[in-house]
């Protein structure tokens, strides 16, 4: 059996449910209180992992949940980005969109697909090889971000901070399909020097 199909048997699928499942029942609308205790339970559970894990300030007293897994060194690093935030609640629902149901086909919830399973998949990614003591020589960086309905203004923040790696996987879904272009947004200033006259003027 080679080593990455024995990591990927080792997997333990309900942990990773129950993770899912937990991250579903924060009502982490954009820009409220339930997006930034998700923040704060994201950086508690990297903690409780070994990772070196705080929240990083964005504006408006919305917060990041950044963790490092370090690496021996001498390697790549990687980091890791998705957003915790999620649209409000629309009409429809049959099942109560915050309980995180598990049945045996799906996970039902508000931001399941975009993008609370992406955040899960890379957080037990890294739980994984920890646990099957691997140690990989780069760092791992896992960031939590939030106002992806605002422009990305988490992401802006992280990368404002420093927060930096060699390679970057974003988690938006993309039907388990590997992606290696997005969209990609520009924020500048732009300044003029001159005269101030009136629109109506020509001169």
């Amino acid at each position: 059996m080679t080593d990455a199909l024995s990591l990927a048997r080792a997997i333990d699928e309900q942990a990773c449910l129950g993770t899912l499942s937990e991250m579903v029942r924060y009502k982490s609308h954009s820009g409220t209180e339930g997006e930034r205790a998700l923040a704060e339970r994201m950086v508690e559970i990297m903690s409780e992992m070994g990772l070196d894990a705080h929240l990083q300030p964005v504006e408006d007293d919305r917060v990041n949940a950044i963790g490092v897994w370090r690496g021996t060194g001498g390697g790549k690093s990687l980091l890791f980005n998705g957003h915790l935030d999620t649209n409000p609640v629309s009409e429809g629902w049959t099942v109560d969109p915050w309980g995180g149901l598990v049945d045996d086909r799906f996970i039902y919830g508000i931001g399941v697909s975009n993008m609370k399973a992406g955040d899960a998949a890379s957080l037990c990614a890294v739980r994984t090889l920890m646990e099957g003591g691997k140690r990989l020589k780069g760092d791992v960086v896992l960031t939590y971000v939030v106002g992806e309905l605002q422009g990305g203004v988490g992401t802006y923040a992280a990368v404002k901070a420093g927060t930096r790696a060699d390679h970057f996987i974003n988690s938006e879904p993309t039907d388990l399909q590997a992606l290696t272009m997005h969209a990609e947004a520009f924020m500048f200033t732009i300044e003029l020097t001159g005269i101030t006259r009136h629109m109506s003027k020509r001169e």
